[in-house]
């Protein structure tokens, strides 16, 4: 760029005509007035008639008089000036004289020319407007001028560093500081409380710059980042969100500003469910997005990187009617359609993926057609604006949004330093007064600043207790890849705009997670009506045999199978079906409070029918097994007690069995009662609706040592269900007639014991499978049962019935008129009675016996003296025959008579088993 003095000397020196190139041509001066030619002299303005573009005039006027209308004008690229339809002229103003002693306020400025937000490009022609209308004010500051000095900060806080010591330490002294950039207007603050300088931004929008006790003088007219999360929230609360995700780009101001969010839906009673960030890359943060079921993501990050995120988001499938994203605002209109290097995704995918997005974005210009404190519209100051910018495009004129807050700060500061004078005149102190030890000056420009309040062309102006400013929110939302706007939110005023013209792809906005149903998974409820079907005609089957054991117990054949003990077999059977009914019994049938109730139910019915039903059997095989199954040496000890096998004994054992199960249960109950509690299942899609999941549910009767309790429970049942098989085996060749049935009784005991012992871990196995555990338990009380009763009392009504034994047993006992005589002990009498009369006829036998003998023997010596005589007659004629000896047959006894070889009937000769053959 030539500088316009050596334009024109080139002009001059080379007699080229300036026509020839682009400019505006001179325009008249005004009546009473001139035109100052900024950098020309005399000489070269006469020898030109062409101004080049960018070339600026003012004009002047003579006197006592003041312009009026547009004061600077600007050659445009199209060969006009701005303001061209404003006419500018002199007149006698009233106070020229006084604005001739006006004393000057000088404020120091860094507006970012170039460098990452190269954004006084727009704001520094914003604040020049301002100025020109403040010192033109005259009910503003009447006394004072205000004059701005700036530099090109970049947006760079080194470079900021140089220029702030330059006006710092270069007079005149400046009243006030005015940086844009956050990270400038970092260093600026943090650095100007040692000189008592207010600092009043325009560009800073950093949440960390709301630290007080840090910038105890800032103040900014461009709102904190923070700003969006009060619309952010509000938002969740109107779509009923209680669940979001964030992912962020790992830099301060992104952090600080989640932060807040995190603070702020915390009150507001939404979780926070993921948080994800990236520093370059973000796909593995969007996968742990999709991995994680995010729904409502809100997304802080530059425009850069926002093509990226979208771009992973459109790979994952990370949009559509089941997501919504949050966005910032301040994204240029067409950025997805920019193309990046960076990326691999087309456009196409781009705007498929972000179609519907959500944004927020800080309201910097008035929507409202309201005059405010510079009596200028919003539009006004946008047409007033384009014509200093000289016809540039917005787009491409860095800080054309922040425009409005430059132009806005310069009257909140106009407007603040009029409402000290008043205060420090009557304090016999002055604006112009100030100094960098001046503290009480800056304490009442601090104190006019935090009370400000005005409407300017970016809205109403108004600052918070950390200095930043509270300004309108406005809501936009992607609809068919346009921007539209759907609302505004006035955070100060907790006021939502809604126009209603929100679009979603879906019937309406989407759930903030996959919506959940909970469903409680009962039992099926015609396995549970089959079962107890059989169930209650086992019990019937129970009462059947327990009538029958009852009706026929003073019959022999019944006495002699422990007839009391069946009885409780019978009653534990039933109670043992009995508890199919509760084991069946869910949340279909009851409300969850009445629960436990049936879990103690199903608990007790089972232990004690088990301890009545297989504790009975269990007592007959063991004492069968005690009293027969002795080796040889041991019998004689044990024939009394086998002929007396007293029945208390055998109810002894059976209550012992019983009350340890009712001790143990009751030990359980009291030191760790059941409860409920609830299972939950992996999560179920339903076919056609991709946004609801089911969630099964079932309910358990646990307690919280649920498994060591069962663990001493199954132990010991089982060690009994193994004696009681060992015992069966045992004693199965064993006949006795004090219990007749005891060959029954093993073969239920095997049944039980298989059945229980197969169902009791296979149950345990499939407790989250309600249908397979209920039959498996229920069906083996079931099978348990019908055999039970059916091996121990069908073969008993088969043998009454088929023989009518208990007519002649009834008969009998009518004829005596007494039914003791049919118990074991009247029996045992008998005998007893009937033994001692048979010893008595056999002694009596042995003493006929021993009588005979002796007669026999002294028959037999007579008869041998007689017959020696006679040989001695016979021996004279004849020789003798050789001697003989009597035949032994001939000393035999007579036919029906004992031997007396043989050892002698006695009582000691008498066994045992010899007394039933001599009472037959």
């Amino acid at each position: 760029k030539w500088s316009i003095i050596t334009m024109f000397d080139y002009f001059s020196t080379h007699h080229v005509f300036l026509s020839s190139f682009l400019g505006c041509a001179i325009i008249r001066p005004p009546r009473d007035g001139g035109i100052r030619y900024r950098g020309l002299t005399q000489e070269q303005i006469r020898n030109v008639q062409i101004l080049p573009v960018d070339y600026e005039i003012e004009y002047i006027c003579r006197g006592n008089r003041v312009i009026v209308g547009p004061k600077v004008r600007k050659c445009l690229p199209n060969g006009t000036w701005t303001d061209i339809t404003q006419h500018s002229r002199c007149r006698k103003g009233p106070n020229t004289f006084a604005r001739h002693c006006k004393k000057k306020l000088y404020i120091g400025a860094l507006f970012p020319m170039s460098g990452g937000w190269p954004g006084g490009q727009a704001c520094l022609p914003s604040a020049q407007m301002a100025l020109d209308l403040v010192n033109n004010r005259t009910d503003i500051l009447p006394d004072y001028e205000l004059e701005l000095i700036y530099y090109d900060s970049m947006c760079d806080p080194g470079e900021s560093t140089k220029l702030l010591y330059d006006l710092l330490y270069t007079e005149p002294i400046k009243t006030v500081l005015m940086p844009g950039c956050s990270s400038v207007s970092t260093l600026v603050a943090e650095a100007a409380r040692m000189w008592n300088l207010i600092v009043l931004s325009y560009g800073s929008s950093s949440p960390a710059l709301s630290n007080r006790n840090r910038f105890p003088t800032f103040f900014r007219t461009h709102p904190s980042a923070t700003l969006h999360n009060p619309t952010r929230v509000r938002l969740f609360q109107k779509w009923k969100w209680t669940k979001i995700a964030t992912i962020q780009q790992t830099t301060e101001v992104f952090t600080s500003t989640l932060d807040d969010l995190e603070q702020r839906v915390k009150e507001a009673g939404i979780e926070i469910s993921v948080r994800q960030s990236f520093l370059t890359d973000p796909a593995v943060a969007v996968k742990n997005l999709k991995r994680q079921d995010a729904r409502i993501i809100v997304g802080l990050f530059y425009e850069t990187e926002a093509r990226k995120v979208f771009c992973e988001v459109f790979k994952e499938k990370l949009y559509g009617k089941k997501y919504v994203w949050f966005l910032i605002g301040w994204y240029a209109d067409n950025w997805f359609k920019i193309k990046d290097p960076s990326i691999n995704c087309t456009i196409e995918n781009m705007t498929e993926a972000v179609e519907g997005h959500v944004t927020t974005e800080i309201v910097m210009l008035n929507p409202e057609t309201v005059r405010g404190a510079s009596n200028l519209t919003s539009q006004e100051f946008l047409g007033a604006l384009m014509n200093r910018l000289g016809g540039k495009n917005p787009e491409e004129t860095g800080g054309f949004q922040e425009a409005p807050l430059a132009y806005d700060a310069v009257w909140a500061l106009a407007l603040a330093l009029n409402k000290t004078v008043a205060p420090l005149k009557a304090k016999g102190r002055r604006l112009e007064d100030f100094n960098y030890n001046n503290h009480d000056i800056t304490a009442e420009i601090y104190r006019a600043l935090n009370t400000s309040s005005f409407e300017g062309v970016s809205g109403h102006v108004v600052f918070d207790a950390q200095g930043s400013r509270m300004a309108m929110t406005l809501i936009e939302q992607l609809q068919g890849g346009s921007y539209k706007k759907i609302g505004y939110y006035d955070s100060s005023q907790k006021n939502l705009s809604w126009f209603g013209n929100d679009v979603w792809i879906g019937a309406g906005p989407p759930a903030d997670s996959t919506i959940v149903i909970e469903e409680f998974r009962y039992l099926s409820q015609k396995l549970f009506a089959a079962v107890s079907v059989f169930a209650g005609l086992g019990i019937l089957l129970g009462i059947v045999c327990l009538t029958f054991n009852i009706y026929n117990s003073n019959v022999r054949y019944i006495q002699n199978s422990q007839p009391y003990l069946n009885n409780m077999t019978a009653v534990g059977c039933m109670m043992a079906l009995a508890a199919v009914f509760p084991l069946g019994i869910d949340g279909h049938h009851i409300h969850r409070s009445q629960f436990p109730v049936v879990c103690q139910f199903r608990l007790w019915l089972l232990g004690l029918g088990f301890s009545l039903a297989y504790g009975s059997m269990f007592t007959k095989i063991w004492w069968v097994h005690n009293l027969f199954t002795k080796k040889e040496e041991k019998k004689e000890k044990r024939k009394g007690s086998s002929r007396h096998l007293e029945p208390w004994k055998l109810y002894a054992t059976v209550g012992v069995l019983l009350a340890i199960d009712i001790l143990s249960l009751m030990i359980w109950q009291i030191v760790d009662p059941l409860h409920i509690t609830v299972e939950k299942f992996t999560r179920e899609a339903p076919k056609g609706d991709l946004d609801v999941l089911i969630q099964p549910l079932l309910e358990h009767c646990t307690s919280e040592k649920m498994n060591t309790w069962l663990g001493v429970v199954y132990g010991y049942k089982g060690l009994l269900l193994l004696l009681g098989i060992f015992l069966a085996y045992e004693t199965k060749s064993v006949s006795t007639e004090k219990i007749n049935d005891h060959r029954a009784v093993g073969m239920a005991i095997y049944n039980v014991a298989v059945l229980c012992m197969i169902t009791a871990p296979v149950t345990m196995i499939l407790t989250s499978q309600q249908d397979a555990s209920f039959a498996f338990a229920a069906l083996a009380i079931v099978f348990s049962v019908y055999i039970t009763l059916v091996v121990l009392f069908v073969p008993k009504m088969r043998r009454l019935i088929t023989r009518g034994e208990w007519q002649s047993e009834q008969q009998d006992t009518l004829k005596t008129g007494s039914s003791t005589n049919n118990n074991d002990e009247e029996k045992s009498r008998q005998l007893e009675r009937e033994n001692r009369e048979l010893q008595k006829i056999i002694q009596e036998k042995e003493q006929r016996v021993s009588e005979l003998r002796n007669q026999l023997v002294e028959r037999q010596a007579l008869r041998n003296r007689r017959r020696p005589s006679s040989g001695t007659n016979q021996n004279h004629s004849n020789p003798s025959p050789p001697s003989s000896q009597p035949d032994p047959k001939s000393l035999l006894p007579p036919p029906g008579y004992p031997n007396p070889a043989d050892s002698k009937i006695s009582r000691n000769h008498c066994h045992n088993s010899q007394i039933p053959l001599l009472y037959k």
